[in-house]
């Protein structure tokens, strides 16, 4: 086993001419064993003081009592929601699960609050928060999916965390995001300290140190070069940091055949965003105790082996052309309709890769004319807007079709 820093020094599988066919075939034969069981690392988020399972309960596509006990059994103590998930039942979902353990887990829960909201709107849809988690505070409240800065400059907000605070509703204050202009609304953030805690997409897929290993050979570039900058500098300033769409796409079943005995992509996905140590801990959508068993096999920041990132690798030559990086910006202002291209492709992967029309559909519909405009046009405008070769004309006009 080698270490990833040894790994990223020496170049290993494509530096040292190790070709794509031979890594793969190696991660056949790899002689370690899957890992299933138990959560084996635990860190502190930020300067909260809060301690986390380096690998925790996303519920954005689940609302079953039943699943939120297995994973606290497997030593999950990190549990993440919003008012949004599934209408509302994955926070009475969280609720039923964690009860009689509240103090012993933190808990965090969002609401969209636009820049025109008011602090007496949000605070009700805190107390509706409240009462589905049946639960007198939540640890972390997130401004969610925040793509626009002025939502973050909506004083209402900074007041309303205040006050909530006082009243200990809630005991700190965090911003979610992935898209398009996520980096100038963590800017914002960081500096103005108006969050405690950040979560972010991030993956390998969109790490430079794992993309430079590829670049020669395979052509793959960062195509959103102010993230890991943003991560770094809410280190700094002690903001806690949790990825999320840490599995770029989640097309799980389609990389099985090359996992063979060693760690799943799963588990070596969640690897390799751990060991930045930018980063204090993940979510991830568990939907069955199988997964979350299988999830948390990746606990505990072990190094990865060739093989493994090996199979990283297949896993980006197979889907990184096929998978929207919602951050990057490029594709912005490509369209003459305004349509937000990168998150009309979100909402579209929630459809086609997780299997889950709820949340697509929820999601969609918070995008302002979602793709209709596309319906009726050439497809010229946006034709080659995508560095990766995403079809986007094709692909939100798929998306309108399926979700408007």
């Amino acid at each position: 086993m080698i270490s990833r820093r040894r790994f990223l020094e020496l170049g290993m599988v494509v530096g040292t001419g190790m070709g794509l066919s031979e890594a793969t075939s190696a991660a056949t034969q790899n002689q370690g064993s899957r890992k299933f069981g138990q959560i084996r690392s635990y860190k502190l988020l930020g300067g909260t003081g809060l301690k986390i399972s380096d690998i925790s309960f996303g519920s954005s596509q689940s609302s079953d009592p039943d699943l939120v006990r297995h994973a606290l059994d497997v030593g999950v103590t990190y549990f993440d929601t919003a008012e949004s998930y599934r209408f509302g039942t994955s926070e009475i979902a969280l609720g039923k699960g964690l009860r009689g353990v509240r103090d012993s887990i933190v808990l965090a829960s969002k609401t969209k609050a636009s820049a025109t909201a008011r602090r007496q709107e949000i605070m009700q849809a805190l107390e509706g928060s409240l009462l589905r988690l049946q639960t007198d505070y939540i640890d972390i409240y997130f401004n969610h999916a925040v793509n626009d800065i002025s939502r973050m400059e909506n004083e209402e907000w900074w007041e309303f965390t205040e006050l909530a605070k006082r009243q200990g509703k809630i005991r700190y204050r965090g911003m979610s995001g992935h898209g398009s202009r996520l980096i100038p609304c963590l800017d914002y953030a960081i500096e103005q300290d108006l969050v405690d805690v950040i979560l972010v997409a991030y993956n390998f897929g969109q790490d430079p140190n794992f993309l430079n290993r590829l670049k020669q050979s395979l052509h793959f570039s960062d195509v959103q070069p102010g993230l890991l900058r943003m991560l770094a500098k809410a280190k700094e300033k002690n903001i806690g940091v949790v990825a999320m769409k840490t599995l770029m796409g989640a097309r799980r079943n389609d990389i099985r055949p090359y996992e063979k005995d060693g760690a799943t992509f799963s588990q070596t996905a969640f690897r390799w965003v751990l060991a930045n140590p930018y980063v204090d801990g993940l979510i991830v959508s568990m939907t069955s105790k199988e997964q979350i068993n299988e999830y948390v096999g990746g606990s505990g920041g072990m190094d990865l082996s060739d093989a493994e990132f090996g199979l990283l690798q297949r896993y980006l030559v197979s889907y990184g052309r096929k998978y929207c990086r919602h951050g990057c910006d490029l594709c912005l202002g490509a369209c003459p309709q305004g349509v937000e291209i990168s998150e009309v492709l979100r909402t579209r992967m929630y459809d086609v890769d997780y299997k889950n029309r709820e949340l697509a559909k929820a999601d969609y519909k918070f995008i302002e004319g979602g793709a209709d405009a596309c319906l009726n046009c050439s497809g010229q405008p946006c034709k080659n807007a995508c560095p990766l070769g995403i079809p986007i004309s094709e692909w939100t006009t798929d998306t309108a079709r399926r979700l408007a």
